[in-house]
């Protein structure tokens, strides 16, 4: 198997770039599916959602845009933690670069299901077959089907916590308090995932304590990667490539 070249960049550095690409996506992402999305969005009302689509169109699109450039940086931050994290073990760092590359694969192609309602809402010549109220119920089956592409890209980010967890913990890079704050985020994203595919009607916001250990651990990890960017707890802590990786 072909190895990724060796980053000539200290870890110090290599986490402060990590930290700026997190800023990135917690900023993008935050963005468009609480100020887009979620003001759009109104729960059981399809002319409503419609109409909101339809009359902040260059919003939603920025929306799409804002979605985009969380995605890419999220793939270049899957890459700088692969290069921190190898020195632990190459094989798990590699298995968690892919889960968290398959997120980010996930999503990308979830971006179809945001896009579809601009194209349901354009008035092409192709859409007259559909009523109005047609047109509308398919934009909420698009969000709505957005909404759970999104759960099905985070079941793969929950196990590339799982996998944080441990390799963060081996790491002489990182405080040990992330090894279980990313333990509790893979319980958290697998469980609100798994309740939005098993539970009927389950929404997120009615249970948001559930996402909250995630929130925590999201934004803390970033201001200390943006801060610290990395540090060596002791020498004898210093992460050791794990022999045959």
């Amino acid at each position: 198997m072909a190895k990724l070249p060796d980053s000539s960049l200290p870890p110090s550095t290599l986490g402060r770039l990590g930290g700026l690409l997190y800023l990135v996506i917690i900023t993008c992402g935050l963005f468009t599916e609480f100020y887009v999305r979620g003001a759009m969005i109104v729960p059981g009302d399809a002319g409503a959602t419609a109409g909101n689509v339809l009359a902040n169109q260059e919003l939603y699109r920025v929306g799409f845009v804002s979605d985009l450039t969380m995605i890419l940086a999220d793939l270049a931050l899957a890459i700088v933690l692969y290069i921190l994290l190898k020195p632990v073990n190459q094989a798990l760092a590699l298995a968690a670069a892919f889960t968290r590359l398959a997120m980010d694969a996930t999503l990308a192609v979830n971006l179809l299901n945001h896009f579809q309602a601009l194209l349901l809402l354009s008035g092409a010549s192709y859409l007259s077959a559909f009523s109005p109220e047609q047109l509308q119920a398919m934009v909420s089956v698009s969000l709505e089907a957005h909404s759970i592409g999104y759960s099905i890209g985070l079941v793969f980010f929950a196990f590339h916590c799982l996998l944080l967890a441990y390799l963060l913990k081996r790491s002489a890079y990182f405080p040990g308090i992330f090894s279980v704050l990313f333990a509790l985020s893979f319980v958290s994203y697998l469980a609100d995932s798994l309740a939005k595919f098993l539970v009927p009607g389950y929404d997120t916001a009615d249970y948001a304590f559930i996402m909250l250990p995630a929130l925590v651990t999201e934004v803390s990890f970033c201001l200390w990667l943006l801060i610290k960017g990395s540090i060596v707890r002791s020498p004898k802590q210093a992460p050791v490539a794990v022999p045959g990786h």
